[in-house]
C-alpha cells in the first residue's frame, strides 16, 4: 500500500498527469503530419509535474510568508512572478476569471433548481415526460 492509500502524502513517484490528456494536447499542438513519441509524451509529463511541483512549493512559502493556511490564486501568481515566469501572468489570469465566472453559473443553475420549488423526483418525472413526448413526435415523424 502507497503512503498516499495510508492517508498520507503521496510520493513523487506517485505524481502523474493522465496520459490520455496529455497526449491529447500534445496532438492539438503538433501539425497533422508529426507524431509525438511515448518517451517523449513521458518526458512532457514529468516536466509538467516538476513544474508544478516548482510553483506550489513557491506559492507554499508566499502563503507562509503572509501567515495564512490556503494558497490562494495570488499566491500562485506571485510565485509565477518571482520564478521569472510573469509572461504567464495575465493567461493565468484569464484562465482565473473564466473558472470564478463558471462558479458563478453553477451556483445560479442550483438557485433556479431551489427555485423551481420542485424536488429532485418531481423534476426527474418532468424530463421523463418530455423525453417520452419527444421519443413519440420522433417516431410519428419516422411514419
Amino acid at each position: 500500500m502507497s503512503d498516499h492509500e495510508a492517508g498520507g502524502m503521496p510520493s513523487d513517484e506517485d505524481l502523474s498527469l493522465p496520459k490520455a490528456t496529455v497526449t491529447k494536447m500534445i496532438q492539438e499542438l503538433l501539425p497533422p503530419e508529426i507524431t509525438c513519441a511515448k518517451d517523449t509524451r513521458d518526458l512532457v509529463i514529468e516536466c509538467c509535474v516538476e513544474f508544478i511541483h516548482l510553483i506550489s512549493s513557491e506559492a507554499n512559502e508566499i502563503c507562509e510568508q503572509e501567515s495564512k493556511k490556503t494558497i490562494a490564486p495570488e499566491h500562485i501568481i506571485s510565485a509565477l512572478k518571482r520564478l521569472g515566469f510573469e509572461q504567464f501572468q495575465s493567461e493565468v489570469e484569464s484562465v482565473l476569471k473564466d473558472h470564478k465566472q463558471q462558479q458563478k453559473d453553477r451556483e445560479r443553475k442550483v438557485s433556479k433548481l431551489e427555485q423551481s420549488g420542485l424536488t429532485e423526483e418531481e423534476l426527474l418525472a418532468q424530463q421523463e415526460a418530455l423525453f417520452a413526448q419527444s421519443r413519440e413526435k420522433f417516431r410519428t415523424a419516422q411514419q
